[in-house]
């Protein structure tokens, strides 16, 4: 029997039009079955069926009070927890949120290519990837370094690009533990061709394979 993922893409602040394409993405990466809600309802009620709850592009505060004690509840029993790109602009009034995520989004530049340096290649959502990544995305900065919370699989050159602003230390994408449950966040996937790219693909899959516990 597949696996079973929540993606959830409401959106009350900035809205990505790559979303319709990062759903059709994660639908075929792997052997899992989604379901995919905009409805906060979805997330009131058990998670437990879920073996990830993917937030793909969220943004603001898309949970609501019972929503949020059901997610913190399934991450401490040992659920997954992936965020892609946008995620870390959401639910700023939730602290809880900004501990489990790693790092909250502060800024981006304008879109556009730069290369991403490769820390961890024993991660499945790196080690296909070469040692430095040439990608094109927005490249966040976050209002705090998830260096002392997580593990740091890739950082942003920014003297790859033009307005970076965090640094020689950028972590770009991270994991982390959160009670029992595991979280995996990539900052990249802005665009449609992020998720029609197959190194973005192998990132993500392995990435949502990590936290869910369904792959190596």
């Amino acid at each position: 029997m597949a696996h079973r993922l929540l993606v959830y893409t409401r959106t009350t602040g900035y809205r990505h039009d790559s979303i319709p394409a990062a759903v059709d993405a994660v639908r075929t990466l792997g052997d899992f079955a989604v379901d995919h809600s905009e409805d906060p309802g979805d997330l009131e009620g058990p998670l437990d069926a879920y073996a990830a709850v993917v937030f793909l592009s969220t943004s603001g505060e898309v949970l609501t009070p019972a929503g949020r004690e059901r997610l913190a509840g399934y991450m401490a029993a040992g659920g997954g927890f992936v965020g892609v790109h946008a995620a870390a602009c959401t639910e700023y009034e939730w602290p809880y949120y900004g501990e489990l995520l790693g790092a909250r989004f502060a800024r981006h530049p304008e879109y556009q290519p730069g290369k991403a340096v490769i820390e961890d290649h024993t991660h499945p959502a790196t080690r296909h990837l070469p040692a430095v990544w040439e990608f094109t995305d927005e490249w966040y900065d976050f209002r705090t370094n998830s260096r002392g919370s997580a593990r740091v699989l890739a950082t942003a050159d920014e003297t790859s690009y033009e307005g970076g602003g965090m640094g020689a230390d950028h972590p770009l994408v991270w994991c982390r533990e959160q009670g029992e449950g595991r979280v995996f966040y990539t900052a990249l996937g802005h665009a449609v061709e992020a998720y029609e790219d197959p190194d973005f693909r192998g990132h993500l899959l392995g990435g949502i394979n990590w936290a869910a516990r369904t792959g190596s």
